[in-house]
């Protein structure tokens, strides 16, 4: 199994971080993709890679919900790294309006860059969308081209936002959401096909049932498995294969 979306060098992890990924491990998590936030982390970023190096596969980007007065400086950040390290994509990126609004045209500003920045050096781009999806359809429509791919994290839309998403050649980001009552993308979801279909956790966030409101980690992942695979009336093992190769198609690796 791939863990396509894990926040690993959070300090949520600060105390059990080796217990945690040995525990993935156990559960057949082989490959664990890691978004980036800001350039706090960086540094943490590295020394888990340093720490996993044929198991974590890292990102560079700024996250929508850090993008501030100083975003310039980040995405200068952003930048600086390409020439230094290889990544495995550009995000998180996108749009975050539920928090605060005050940054909404930085927001837009800097997730167009870090698109171009992906088209750039041929990555995927991994969006963040949290009540922004008129404005992020808006920013991919802009930037729409062969050169766009990667992943729609934490798709929490409808069917139709589903297949607008895909129509900007993106791969639908699946975690904890999907096992939720109220989550509402299970009514729907075995209507997509599998093939536009990655799973995740977003560890240490938006934990599955039955752990739901408690810390995620990656080895629950496998409770995502679950509920995907009965709405597809698919084994575990066809649907953990299935998706797995459509990250690395994504990944490249």
């Amino acid at each position: 199994m791939t863990d396509t979306h894990a926040h690993l060098y959070s300090e949520a992890f600060d105390e059990d971080r080796h217990e945690m990924i040995q525990r993935a491990m156990n559960q057949g998590v082989t490959r664990f993709f890691i978004p980036a936030i800001d350039s706090k982390y960086t540094q943490r970023m590295f020394a888990l890679k340093e720490e996993y190096p044929d198991n974590v596969f890292l990102m560079n980007g700024l996250h929508p919900c850090d993008v501030k007065e100083n975003y310039e400086e980040e995405l200068a950040h952003v930048e600086k790294l390409m020439q230094q390290h290889s990544f495995c994509a550009i995000g998180e990126i996108g749009i975050d309006l539920y928090w605060d609004k005050t940054f909404f045209k930085e927001q837009q500003e800097a997730f167009r860059r870090q698109i171009r920045l992906a088209k750039q050096h041929n990555l995927p781009v991994v969006i963040h969308c949290r009540e922004a999806f008129d404005a992020i359809f808006e920013v991919l429509e802009s930037e729409k081209d062969e050169k766009l791919f990667g992943i729609f994290h934490c798709f929490t839309g409808t069917e139709a936002q589903a297949r607008q998403a895909i129509g900007y050649n993106l791969k639908l980001g699946i975690g904890g959401v999907v096992t939720f009552k109220n989550g509402k993308i299970d009514t729907f979801l075995h209507k997509i096909d599998l093939e536009h279909i990655v799973l995740e956790t977003d560890s240490p966030y938006l934990a599955p049932v039955p752990y739901r409101g408690k810390r995620n980690e990656s080895a629950y992942i496998v409770k995502v498995l679950e509920k995907v695979s009965t709405l597809y009336n698919l084994t575990k093992e066809q649907v953990a294969y299935i998706t797995t190769e459509n990250a690395k198609k994504i990944f490249k690796i």
